[in-house]
């Protein structure tokens, strides 16, 4: 893999004096203006400053289908997906009705088998659910694309709410939308609300916000007795966090609200086992542990086993029976390490074999890689890893109990990975069976005899479109850590803030000098730097190349605890 070109974030000054003038710490200040931030309201995370739900389309609609359906007594069932954010809508979308009236066996759920069932609400979904007696379908982030399952559960006699923040279908230029009694979701034409990011558990939040809201003025309660749905928030802000939406500023403070009530003891038993089994501290919880600790362990039950054990670990209220559950999510995570690390052992050989004989092993514009024992559950990870690797866009193909392919792809910015599917749908018509996504992310399935020409289809259209510029991978960084703000207190203050996807987690950039360096753990370059005259340590994980003795580094700051005592760390992420 080639460095990455380290590119200095523009810092408007006038946005960083405002936001010094505002008592905000010179440093954060300086970073938060690099990432848009121009004023000291931005970063009130005050649930008063939630975007009001009224704005959000459909959600007036959806509290009155709901409402009507507490005082009917009807049945509603939940139609979950298999990942980390549909995991917690449901579980919210549960706890929440629960909370707001309706009787505990008035509720069930449903959530797809990825490899049996695919992804949505599916006319096999609806006959999954059909012995469950629903009156009412309730969709978590999914639904928006469903237009044959919706038709079959209304064909049935079920109203169909869809709660969704994914794109609806679109097909020769035209808008489709699923015939839903009620579609809730900030993608769909016409919807005001201010951000589009927001996650499918984010949705079914607001839909909940608005259903009190509709019963306060039913007369159910008041605003002094209504239910607490702030309670929910450790659930709303980890599967945020864990879809990798963009963390503007109403998900940061979803997000934010969530933590502060996780750091002060307040969470769901799931969420408190699942931190333990993690090897986590919820009292020093942040948005990285939801990111890497605790939703990969969910995301492992939609990939290897069944999203249920994910679900029912975020639902139970019996501690012992939350650490069980979370345990077995471990188990299944560290299962999952491992097919993914001989899926990516394999791949690196066929990476190999795109190279024609004596030319250079540079990838090509976009990578396909397929093979017959890939795990269908792991592809998109290890289209990710790819991805970051290699800077191209890549997908990954495993065989389907189906017998077809199914393939899951990763891009760059620059090249939207949905329209790029949308394309060589349109050059190669019949070629891909199904396809879906969106810019960044996306999946199709094809027979496999057409997996070469989907591949070659696939580098064609990158050519056309990325340009050597494009395919440089660039690294923004906030150039150097000023030497009095290295120490426990200011990094202590960057991890308290709520960091991730276009919100990154400060990168800094210094020259160092290269004291000593070796190997641990056979993966990992242990290093002792000199920085500002000082020195200090530091670690570059899966890294094994040695540095030069003077070395421009990107690096992060972290507080590490060991029995009892503090000690601050550079955690390097890449060289100029």
């Amino acid at each position: 893999m080639t460095e990455p070109v380290l590119e200095l974030r523009d810092v408007p000054p006038r946005a960083v004096h405002a936001l010094e003038q505002a008592g905000v710490h010179p440093l954060l200040a300086r970073l938060f203006a690099a990432r848009g931030v121009r004023a000291a309201e931005e970063l009130d995370d005050a649930l008063g400053r939630l975007l009001p739900p009224a704005t959000l389309r459909g959600s007036a609609e959806a509290a009155t289908l709901l409402a009507d359906a507490l005082e009917g007594g009807r049945r509603i069932c939940i139609v979950a997906d298999y990942d980390c954010d549909g995991a917690t809508a449901c579980a919210v979308a549960l706890r929440g009705l629960r909370m707001l009236g309706a009787a505990s066996d008035s509720l069930c759920y449903v959530v797809p088998d990825r490899a049996v069932h695919g992804y949505g609400l599916s006319p096999t979904i609806v006959d999954l659910a059909r012995p469950l007696r629903p009156d009412l379908l309730v969709t978590v982030d999914n639904g928006i694309a469903s237009l044959a399952g919706v038709a079959h559960a209304r064909q049935l006699g079920i109203d169909v709410l869809v709660t969704d923040h994914h794109l609806p279908a679109v097909e020769a230029g035209q808008v489709l939308l699923p015939e839903a009694n009620v579609i809730v979701n900030p993608s769909q034409p016409g919807c005001g609300f201010e951000s589009k990011s927001l996650a499918g558990v984010g949705v079914m939040f607001y839909v909940l916000l608005a259903l009190r809201a509709e019963l306060r003025t039913r007369g159910r309660f008041d605003l002094k007795t209504q239910p607490k749905l702030d309670t929910l928030l450790d659930l709303v802000a980890l599967g945020t966090v864990a879809d990798v939406v963009k963390l503007d500023a109403n998900n940061r403070r979803l997000v934010s609200q969530g933590l502060k009530r996780i750091r002060a003891g307040r969470m769901q038993p799931g969420i408190e086992a699942l931190f333990s089994a993690a090897g986590r501290d919820p009292l020093r919880a942040s948005a990285f542990d939801f990111g890497f600790a605790l939703g990969p362990r969910v995301n492992a039950a939609g990939r290897l086993a069944d999203m249920t054990l994910g679900i029912e670990c975020l639902l139970t209220d019996d501690p012992a029976r939350a650490r069980e559950l979370a345990q077995q999510l471990d188990a299944i995570n560290r299962e999952r390490r491992e097919v993914e690390a001989g899926m990516r052992e394999q791949a690196e050989h066929l990476l190999v074999q795109l190279a024609p004989e004596g030319e250079s092993t540079d990838s090509p514009a976009a990578v396909a890689l397929y093979d017959p024992d890939f795990h269908e559950g792991v592809v998109g990870i290890v289209a990710g890893r790819l991805k970051e690797r290699l800077h191209r866009p890549t997908f990954v193909f495993a065989r389907g109990q189906d017998g077809l392919l199914k393939g899951s792809g990763r891009s760059i910015p620059g090249f939207h990975l949905r329209d790029a599917l949308d394309l060589v749908s349109k050059r190669a018509p019949g070629l891909l069976l199904k396809f879906g996504g969106h810019a960044m992310a996306a999946g199709c399935t094809l027979a496999e005899g057409d997996f070469p020409r989907f591949a070659q289809l696939l580098v064609t259209v990158a050519e056309e479109q990325l340009d050597a510029a494009t395919l440089q991978r660039r690294l923004p960084v906030d150039g150097p850590l000023p030497p009095q703000w290295f120490d426990a207190p200011t990094v202590q203050a960057l991890e308290a803030q709520v960091w991730g996807q276009a919100f990154d987690a400060p990168l800094f950039c210094d020259e160092v000098q290269v004291v000593a360096q070796r190997l641990v753990g056979e993966r990992h370059l242990k290093l002792r730097l000199k920085l500002h005259g000082v020195l200090r340590d530091a670690i570059w994980f899966n890294h094994v190349t040695p540095l030069p003795g003077t070395v421009r580094l990107a690096y992060r700051v972290r507080l590490d605890v060991w029995q009892g005592q503090q000690r601050l760390q550079m955690e390097v992420q890449a060289q100029a």
